[in-house]
């Protein structure tokens, strides 16, 4: 089975990663600037195709693709078990999606935990949003960075995961405590619901509790991915990425 990756930050993270294999890839004849996916490919043996723009219009379904398109194997998944056997150390911080409609929000929730270190996303493969190419692009990479923990009940796989010391906090507007006055030390399961749903019951009474983001008026809600973004920035508030400045 192969797999379309097409936009540029997917496709140079793909290609650096080598975490899967790569069979073929495809650049726009007449872009310029592709020296650096060029030498990428070299390095694996990766076969390069020059085609017209229509033909990558055509194999991204219509998607921005700048010019650069992969097949690939799929993402790799990871099971639940092997997941909690890999991780280390009392600090951790992960997030659990419910139901995630559009792949576009899942892509971007990708992308913010990569961009916040975290240490999987679990999700299931029903009733959820595919981990299409559209969502792929949106994860700019975090796809080849962040393990994808595929389980098949959310609410069993919260009790597994508490079982590993592991404190599911739900993202919900009703929560009892305000984001940035949660305790998110230790182990951190960040739970958020899909789009105008917001968590099923038996996924919120599996939430150890609930925070709420808090809103100027006007305004009920927040997109789902910004609400996962800003839940990671402040379950990492205080912290430093590795090797950054400190001054």
């Amino acid at each position: 089975m192969r797999e379309i990756v097409y936009g540029r930050q997917a496709v140079k993270a793909c290609l650096s990663a080598n975490r899967r294999r790569v069979y073929l890839l495809r650049v726009q004849e007449d872009i310029r600037d592709i020296e650096d996916f060029l030498r990428l490919a070299h390095r694996q043996d990766i076969p390069v195709e020059r085609v017209p723009r229509d033909t990558l219009n055509r194999l991204a379904s219509h998607g921005v693709h700048q010019g650069v398109l992969l097949e690939a194997e799929p993402v790799p998944r990871v099971d639940i078990n092997t997941w909690l056997s890999r991780l280390e150390g009392p600090r951790q911080i992960a997030v659990a999606l419910d139901g995630i409609e559009d792949p576009r929000n899942f892509g971007a929730i990708i992308r913010s935990a990569a961009a916040f270190g975290a240490a999987g996303i679990l999700f299931t493969e029903r009733r959820q949003a595919p981990l299409s190419p559209a969502a792929v692009k949106a994860a700019a990479g975090g796809v080849e960075r962040v393990p994808l923990v595929a389980v098949k009940n959310l609410p069993d796989a919260l009790n597994r995961v508490r079982d590993a010391g592991f404190w599911s906090t739900g993202l919900d507007m009703a929560g009892d405590r305000d984001i940035w006055q949660a305790d998110l030390s230790g182990r951190i399961m960040l739970v958020a619901g899909g789009e105008g749903r917001g968590l099923r019951r038996l996924v919120r009474e599996r939430c150890d509790f609930l925070a709420r983001i808090p809103l100027w008026p006007g305004i009920e809600s927040l997109n789902v991915s910004v609400a996962a973004a800003i839940a990671l920035a402040a379950a990492r508030r205080g912290e430093r990425p590795p090797g950054s400045y400190n001054p």
